[in-house]
């Protein structure tokens, strides 16, 4: 399981090399997008402003079959988690919102066999498929807003319906994204463990 930065501020990866992760401060695969998001925080902080980001979250190999299909399916507990997070207001699993751009005969993941074990040929689906994991790497990608917190003096309105100003003092974030990819790998983590034991359970049961 890992996890990283996508983009922030508009600014994406081109590049990904998994070892850069943990060598900037900003958690990029790409060192030279990395550069760039950091000056971009930078001058977004001397503005008294925010950027907002996109996480990537990876499971690797997990189990075959973790999920229900239906009211527990794992892409909504997965959901769920992820929108749990404070900043967090968008999900994808797999290709997500970008399928509705493809064809079924491309969105759609092929199987064979190998090694005696079904395996996908593309992993459009993120690891999941009808509710259930599929054994491939389950690939979430988080939306991060900019952090609401800003240095500057904002409109707002009182409880009595007023209109007046609000400046919030003290210590300000200019992103969020690269310290909630550590949140975003523990909730995807909690997610799959609770599956897991679950899963445990109802074989006892069926035994």
């Amino acid at each position: 399981m890992f996890g990283f930065v996508r983009e922030i501020g508009g600014i994406q990866m081109e590049t990904f090399d998994r070892d850069q992760i943990e060598q900037n401060i900003v958690r990029c695969p790409d060192p030279i997008a990395a550069e760039k998001m950091i000056d971009a925080i930078m001058a977004a902080k001397e503005d008294k402003d925010s950027l907002g980001g996109i996480i990537e979250i990876r499971a690797i190999n997990p189990p075959v079959g973790l999920g229900e299909p239906t009211f527990d399916k794992v892409e909504g507990l997965i959901g769920q988690a992820m929108l749990s997070i404070p900043a967090v207001k968008a999900v994808e699993i797999g290709e997500g919102m970008s399928v509705v751009k493809q064809r079924g005969s491309q969105s759609n993941d092929s199987f064979r066999v190998e090694d005696g074990r079904v395996r996908a040929n593309t992993n459009n689906a993120g690891g999941t498929l009808g509710g259930l994991t599929t054994g491939e790497d389950i690939v979430v990608r988080i939306a991060v807003k900019p952090t609401s917190s800003i240095a500057q003096t904002q409109q707002t309105v009182t409880t009595s319906l007023e209109p007046t100003e609000i400046l919030v003092e003290g210590r300000h974030d200019p992103s969020v994204a690269p310290r909630a990819v550590s949140v975003a790998e523990a909730m995807l983590a909690n997610v799959l463990a609770d599956l897991v034991l679950r899963n445990r359970a109802a074989r006892l049961d069926w035994d």
